[in-house]
């Protein structure tokens, strides 16, 4: 089957983006010590429940105040955590080259409101897509397999006409299991090489 769509991770595939930054740029926005910042988000799990849809912004911010004792004004902490992000150059033109070649694109990511808004407002790179589908509002994280339903739901295709790419392995692995053709990104050309062996007609 010829491949109709193309599903594409956002963080590190898209855009770069580092969780260190997240906590380092909280820290200093709160006053709060960087490793109970890295602990209160990333280890105890708080930035997950937002990025799973479990809480809302407002949630995160009293939560975030609470659990560290501290006191910061909602939007400086929101454009701190979201902050975070570079553009991945290299894949704009390939972005382009399989819109031009008639191919739909989905976006499949676990990703938070407060980043999503943020990358949406800063960066046009999401513009060329079809559809998104987003951890916060699917209500479940990759590698869960209620994420991949809700992506090939938006694809109109079947999964073997569909192609994804991710920087993690164990979430490509997932995809294989629903007979998607995927791949772990980890440079374009090699994306772009892939997507050529399918039979997708774009340059090399």
């Amino acid at each position: 089957m010829p491949i109709k769509t193309c599903l594409f991770d956002m963080g590190n595939v898209l855009l770069h983006f580092s969780h260190d930054l997240m906590c380092q740029n909280a820290a200093a926005v709160s006053g709060a010590p960087e490793p109970q910042v890295r602990d209160l988000l990333l280890n105890s799990g708080l930035q997950w429940q937002l990025e799973r849809g479990e809480i809302s912004e407002r949630e995160f911010h009293e939560g975030f105040q609470r659990q560290l004792g501290v006191t910061v004004n909602f939007d400086t902490l929101k454009h701190a955590v979201a902050d975070i992000f570079q553009l991945n150059h290299s894949i704009v033109p390939l972005l382009a080259e399989l819109k031009q070649a008639g191919l739909r694109l989905v976006l499949l990511s676990n990703t938070s409101v407060t980043h999503l808004e943020f990358i949406q407002e800063h960066f046009s790179v999401l513009n060329c897509f079809d559809a998104l589908t987003t951890s916060y509002e699917a209500g479940v994280l990759k590698p869960e397999s209620g994420i991949y339903e809700d992506a090939l739901n938006k694809t109109d295709s079947e999964p073997q006409e569909c192609f994804y790419t991710d920087d993690i392995e164990e979430y490509v692995i997932a995809a294989r299991t629903f007979g998607i053709h995927a791949e772990v990104y980890s440079e374009t050309t090699k994306t772009r090489t892939a997507l050529q062996s399918l039979g997708v007609a774009i340059p090399s």
